[in-house]
């Protein structure tokens, strides 16, 4: 499952990079809402969940790892496409609604993450699973 958050990390890294330099070259910074969450949301919170079901397998093994990927790879871009379009200046009822559940079922996913980690991560867990390498 690490592996998986990992590779979903990617994709939101390379999209904010190229909202930054789309709006670097035109000077429109209308999207800069857009470009911060798509790094912080997308790119930094995916890869530390990635690393973290990486480090704890218990966790990334959970039916609760799942729901987690699933909940945010759907609410994550409704909530990025309905901000894109908002930052343009159309924001109708519908399109505001429909943000609101993204950012509904994103935040859901992050909340089951954090039942993940309560539940699953613990700090035997570290000290059972390192392997120290000495070999070079």
């Amino acid at each position: 499952m690490g592996v998986r958050f990992l590779k979903m990390a990617v994709v939101y890294i390379l999209l904010g990079i190229c909202i930054g330099i789309y709006m670097g070259t035109t000077l429109n910074f209308a999207l800069t809402s857009v470009h911060a969450h798509t790094n912080l949301f997308g790119w930094a919170t995916l890869a530390l969940c990635g690393f973290t079901y990486l480090r704890f397998p218990k966790a990334a093994e959970s039916p609760l790892a799942k729901w987690h990927f699933w909940l945010q790879g759907i609410g994550l871009p409704i909530m990025l496409i309905t901000l894109s379009i908002m930052a343009h200046g159309y924001a109708p009822n519908w399109i505001t609604t429909l943000k609101r559940i993204g950012e509904a079922v994103a935040g859901t996913g992050i909340l089951i993450f954090a039942v993940n980690v309560f539940t699953n991560v613990k700090a035997m867990d570290i000290h059972n699973n390192h392997k120290l390498d000495v070999s070079m």
